[in-house]
């Protein structure tokens, strides 16, 4: 009988602990960010368009990770 060789693996999504905070920095890397425009503007007095850009850039940061774990299959 001919032996079946198993694929590795390799990266993040190795293992299943690695698989979970992935997809819980994800959750907050995307719902987070209208939070911290919240929070830069109001409580630590930043101005509108900083805090505007970096909120949009932790959602694009969700984003670029939901895409790397689609395709990855580690959520379908």
């Amino acid at each position: 009988m001919e032996q079946e060789k198993q694929q590795t693996k390799r990266g993040f999504t190795s293992s299943k602990y690695w698989k979970m905070l992935l997809v819980i920095i994800m959750g907050l890397l995307l719902f987070g960010g209208p939070y911290l425009a919240y929070v830069l503007i109001n409580i630590l007095k930043v101005r509108f368009l900083i805090s505007t850009a970096v909120a949009f850039a932790t959602v694009v940061a969700g984003l670029v990770l939901m895409w790397y774990l689609v395709k990855t299959k580690v959520i379908s």
